[in-house]
Order: structure tokens, then sequence, then C-alpha cells
């Protein structure tokens, strides 16, 4: 079933019904979902689709040269080409005269087993664009190799794309609908275990709760889950240990540089480095406050929900699971422990929320950004949190999340509108309050006649 990516995919028809050369770049950490979207796009279209291996040279070849036979000319011999060269030019050739679509996954492979290969593909490019009716496609899972080999300033291909797609995990709107058998509350905590990832997401199985789901995925020596931050790390990083580390003092509370540097033991400029990186594999997120005109306050959090539950709950508890008992683990994480990690799941989901207000011409005024606010509390000499803020230069909506098992009442808002008292420069204001169990009715009442207050219950998250 595919689920989601509509817009990535009508972004890909357009280009293709242009019916002129095009060259596309599809890239995304592993399970996003890539070969899926391409496997979507390709159907019923002329399609040379050719996935590469790490390995040889001679084999990559091989390979490519039997896809590129069958799809064009299945009743030829299939004779290797003699060179990259060959094989791409024969394509680009036959797509003179007819749409073909020529799809290489895995491209980094490809172009890691001979290096000529993306100066043959510049040269291809050069010589039949303008008269070729190629659709092109480059597509890998290696972030930094897809970023600075095909879309970097020093590639041989810079400059000939078309278009560029970088697909991110879902949202928790998409993801989901990949869970259709269960209930809004284990829809959110499902999302917090699987981070939005399509892979993942499949292989939760509606007929089983959410426990009984986690404890396979993740709490079971032979779980698809239970190893695979440690694997990814490894395919995309050269220290994955220390990177290992990095991210666990994140996920057990560290948040400013030099906590970090100082939890892992690192030199400060080589933990800002490592962070620097983790940010560009989308894993980690610098944050500061929304109102914030500079990096002073700059914290980092896990960007990658299924890191953070792994780091979270998985990696201090692998020789327990490993030695058999990983029910238990489950049993002691299934409760206030899983509670208080989902409602920084439902603080997202409400932010993710919001973005789609505007859309639907329910925002009380055109905002241009949200995020979270913390600052200092000059007369209480303390530190004051919300949990967002969606604001323009002059009007704000202040957001509260709660994920807990009895309703929200008054003082709940009450305290919210304290808080954005520390904040004059927005002379409107609104609020907006979020709860998993609903509002007491004295707060409902008091609601129904303000205009600038609104609440939101887990059930109506999921008709945006």
């Amino acid at each position: 079933m595919f689920v989601g990516r509509e817009s990535e995919l009508n972004a890909l028809n357009k280009l293709y019904h242009r019916n002129s050369f095009q060259f596309t770049v599809i890239y995304g950490r592993r399970r996003v979902g890539k070969t899926t979207l391409i496997n979507e796009f390709c159907k019923g279209k002329k399609t040379v689709y050719f996935v590469a291996v790490e390995s040889t040279a001679k084999e990559n070849l091989e390979l490519l040269s039997r896809q590129i036979l069958t799809a064009l000319a299945p009743g030829a011999p299939r004779n290797p080409f003699g060179s990259f060269r060959e094989a791409i030019e024969y394509v680009f050739e036959q797509a003179r005269d007819e749409r073909v679509i020529f799809a290489l996954d895995e491209y980094p492979y490809l172009a890691g087993s001979d290096r000529a290969v993306s100066s043959i593909l510049q040269a291809a490019v050069d010589q039949y664009h303008s008269d070729s009716r190629l659709f092109l496609i480059l597509c890998g899972s290696s972030m930094s190799f897809m970023e600075n080999q095909v879309l970097g300033y020093k590639s041989p291909l810079y400059g000939r794309r078309s278009s560029q797609l970088k697909l991110l995990p879902f949202d928790f709107f998409d993801c989901a609908r990949m869970f259709p058998g269960f209930e809004p509350e284990d829809k959110i905590v499902l999302y917090g275990i699987t981070g939005g990832i399509p892979e993942y997401a499949s292989r939760v199985d509606d007929t089983r709760s959410v426990r009984e789901n986690a404890r396979e995925l993740f709490f079971d020596p032979s779980g698809r889950l239970f190893e695979e931050p440690s694997n990814l790390l490894k395919q995309e990083l050269r220290m994955p240990q220390t990177y290992n580390g990095v991210i666990t003092a994140i996920a057990s509370g560290s948040s400013r540089l030099s906590e970090i540097a100082t939890k892992t033991g690192i030199e400060t400029s080589q933990c800002s480095n490592m962070l620097d990186t983790l940010t560009s594999l989308s894993l980690v997120r610098k944050d500061i406050p929304v109102t914030a005109q500079n990096s002073k306050k700059t914290i980092y959090i896990l960007e990658d929900h299924m890191f953070r539950f792994w780091h979270r709950f998985v990696l201090p508890n692998i020789s327990r699971i490993t030695a058999g008992l990983g029910d238990t683990v489950c049993d002691d994480v299934f409760g206030e422990r899983l509670n208080t990690y989902t409602g920084y799941v439902f603080e997202e989901c409400a932010k993710q929320y919001m973005w789609r207000l505007p859309a639907r011409n329910a925002a009380p005024f055109p905002f241009q950004r949200i995020g979270r606010w913390w600052g200092t509390n000059r007369k209480e000499r303390r530190q004051e949190e919300i949990d967002f803020i969606a604001c323009s230069d002059t009007a704000a909506i202040f957001g509260e999340c709660k994920w807990r098992g009895e309703t929200v009442g008054e003082d709940t808002l009450n305290e919210l509108v304290r808080k954005s008292t520390l904040l004059p420069q927005f002379g409107e204001k609104y609020y907006m309050l979020f709860a998993k169990s609903g509002f007491t009715q004295a707060l409902r009442k008091r609601v129904s006649k303000d205009e600038h207050t609104r609440l939101v219950t887990l059930p109506e998250m999921f008709e945006a």
C-alpha cells in the first residue's frame, strides 16, 4: 500500500509530463521510502531501474547491462556493455525517440565502484540533454555523498539537475495513516517509537497492542529495530561508537555543547563538529528560543524519535535484553516512563498540527515561525518555558500540551496566560491548549466566550 509522499509523487509526474530531459536527485536517510516512491512513480512507464551493489565495477556493469537490455531490448543477447560509458550512452540514445526513465538507485555504491561514473553521466547529460526525452533519477541513502558528491559544487554533476527531493520522515498525520487499526493515543505513541520512518511503521502489526509491537521490534535480540541505530551509524560515519556516545548524552538530558562535551569526554571543538555532522544527518537538531535573535542559547535535541526511544530505553538495557529479560524491560518502559517520553512527541505533533492551520484558513493571523521558548523570569529569578509559540513580529499563539491521564482545567490556561506576559513584544495574543484526556467543563465554559483561546483534543488533531 502506497501511503504519503503525494506531493513528491505529483512533482515527479509533473516533470515527467513535460516530455523533455529531466534530471532529478532523490535522497534521504535509509528506510525513509525513496525506493517505494520511485517504484510508484515508474508504474506503467518505460523504465530502466537499477539498484547498485557495494561491489566491484565489473559486477555493477554486468547488473546494469542486464537491466538496460531487459527494459529496452528484450530480445537482444544479454552480453554486458563494454564500459559504463557505452551503457549510459545507449540509454540516452534510446530516449531520443521515446520517454524513458533511467533510475540509478543506491548511486553512491555505483560511483564508489568506478569514480569515473559521475563524469561519464555529466558528459552524457551535456551531449544529449537538448534532444533527449530521458528522465534520469539518481537516488542514494548516504546523505553526505549525495549532498557533496552529487549536489555539491565540486561534483561533475553540479548544475545539471532539474530538481531534487530530500525525503524526510513522515509527519504524524501520514504516519498515522499506516496504523488504521489503532486509537489516536496509540498512533501518537507509535509515531514516537518509529520516528515516522515508513519502513519501521510498516512493521507494526495492527492485530497486536502497542506494547506487543514494541516488545517484538526493540526488546528482542532478533527484533527488527534492536540494533538499527547502531547499524545506521556504522553505514554513515567513521567513528560510530563516539557518535553513539554523543547521541546517548543528548538522550539522557545533556543539551548544551559544554554539557555534551563533558558527558562524553570529547574536546569541545571536536564535539561541535560531531554535532554538526549529526545535524546534517537529521538525527540532531539545533534549537534556540523562537524569539531569539542569536545562538547564545543554543541547545541540541534529538530530531529522530526512533533514535531517541532506542537510546533512552534500549541501549541502557542491551545486556538485560540479550539475557532474555526483554519482557521485564518492556514492562519497565510501558508506564510513566513512556508517558514522560511521549509528552515531548505530543508537543512535536502539536507543532505539525499548527503548520496545517494556515492552509485551511484556520489560523488567527499569518504566523511565520513556530518553536519552543525558554528564558529568565527576571522578577521571580527563575527559568520559564512555553511548549511552543507560533508568531509573527507583533502577534503570537502561545501553546501548551498536556499528555496526561486527567482532564486539563483552568489552572493550565491561567499559567499559560501568566507566562505570556513575559513576552510583551506581542501586542496580539492567542492561546491554544492540547490535551490527551480532554478538558474540564469549567474550562470549556470559560473558553466558549473567549475568541482568543482554543482547546484541541487528541481526536481533533487528526482532523487537520
